[in-house]
This record gives C-alpha cells, structure tokens and sequence, in this order.
C-alpha cells in the first residue's frame, strides 16, 4: 500500500537530481557517483571540480510559496549527515587526502512538474 503523496515526493526528487547532474555536467563537473549509500546515509552527487571533490546535497521543490526555500531545508541535522557519510566516502575510496567542498543545488519545479529554476550554491557548508 503506498502513502499519498510519497511516491510523487520521490519522483520529484528523482527528476531534481537528473536537472542538478545535467547542469553540473554542463558546468564541466565530472560526476563519479549519484546516490551513493551507505550506513551513515547517502550522498546525492559525487563529482570532481577540476581538483576538488564536491559532495552536492539536492533539494527539489514545487513553486507553492510554502515550506521555505530548498537551502533552508539543508538544516545542522542535515549537514552532519552529509558530512559524516563524506567521509565514509573518503575513507572507502581512500581518497582522505582530497580537497573536498558542500554544494547545494536547489531545484524549483512548478505544480506539472517542469523545472523553473536552479541555483546551485558551492561551498554551502
């Protein structure tokens, strides 16, 4: 039995972090992971910057004007998170010697689904 509204928050998501890959891909980012999990949690994008390792939280929201802003959803909680699970990454890809940065990327969709517009935030935290 599926929740209401779940499965089209995952789908939402799902088409964020396709717009957030092809817009870092044009941005010249080359991506070496999407969804990477593990015990700590998972990291929606791994990806080179010419020499640094960026880890990129994506936030996708629909224009409705409630709930606040996609940056403002990456709360302490949420930042712990994603650090901690870099640096599993880190450690399993023995790369603890890389110069690494926190990127938001923040997706506005409007209520059909289509992207409206995307900021993306290096060095978020």
């Amino acid at each position: 039995m599926s929740v209401p509204g779940k499965d089209s928050r995952k789908e939402l998501g799902r088409r964020g972090e396709r717009q957030a890959e092809a817009f870092l891909t044009m941005q010249n980012y080359r991506i070496v992971h999407r969804n990477w999990k593990c015990r700590t949690g998972e990291l929606d994008i791994v990806a080179w910057d010419g020499t640094v390792l960026v880890f990129v939280e994506v936030r996708t929201r629909r224009m409705t004007g409630t709930f606040g802003s996609p940056q403002e959803s990456v709360n302490a909680r949420k930042q712990k998170q994603v650090r901690d699970t870099a640096q599993v990454y880190l450690h399993f890809h023995q790369l603890n010697e890389a110069s690494v940065r926190f990127d938001v990327v923040s997706v506005y969709m409007d209520l059909q689904g289509r992207t409206k517009r995307l900021e993306h935030l290096r060095g978020a935290f």
